[in-house]
């Protein structure tokens, strides 16, 4: 049976994606980000950017995480990311509803709409995901928050265009 999904929900999964997924996402200092630990190790992409190992992930960790993200996709070090750089691909083509929902979700981040995807546009949309995860608003995050949030509507910005 095909199920369909409603535009929020998709956008909804898409904000919250990079927070739960991705291990080559993985903050600073790891060893080999690559590469999955043993089975008792293994945590959520989330906490790996908890470096001081308390249990959540605040907003300086978060921060520094998202910074590093950046860094490791802005291939050309030109401070901004294009389609290609902000979707690496594993190799196999996407489907074309990868592309749309990639093609979606770059609008997004694109809030100038100069085709790329600034340091302060991706920091910016990084923020938002911490504050929609942030369900207690105590200033940390948890992979259980962040999967809350997964299953709440996203709160959309305001457009400023008319």
């Amino acid at each position: 049976m095909i199920k369909f999904v409603s535009l929020a929900s998709a956008t909804s999964l898409l904000l919250c994606l990079p927070v739960l997924t991705l291990p080559a996402w993985a903050a600073p200092g790891d060893p080999d980000p690559g590469k999955a630990p043993p089975a008792r190790e293994r945590t959520s992409a989330l906490m790996r950017y908890d470096t001081n190992k308390d249990g959540g992930v605040d907003r300086k960790e978060w921060a520094v995480a998202q910074e590093a993200r950046f860094k490791l996709l802005d291939t050309n070090g030109d401070g901004r990311l294009s389609k290609d750089e902000l979707f690496v691909g594993n190799g196999t083509p996407p489907s074309d509803r990868q592309i749309r929902s990639q093609a979606t979700y770059f609008r997004l981040l694109d809030t100038d709409k100069d085709g790329t995807v600034s340091k302060a546009e991706f920091m910016a949309q990084a923020e938002r995901n911490f504050a929609r995860c942030d369900a207690d608003k105590d200033g940390r995050i948890s992979t259980a928050e962040c999967r809350q949030a997964l299953r709440r509507k996203p709160v959309q910005p305001v457009s400023t265009d008319r």
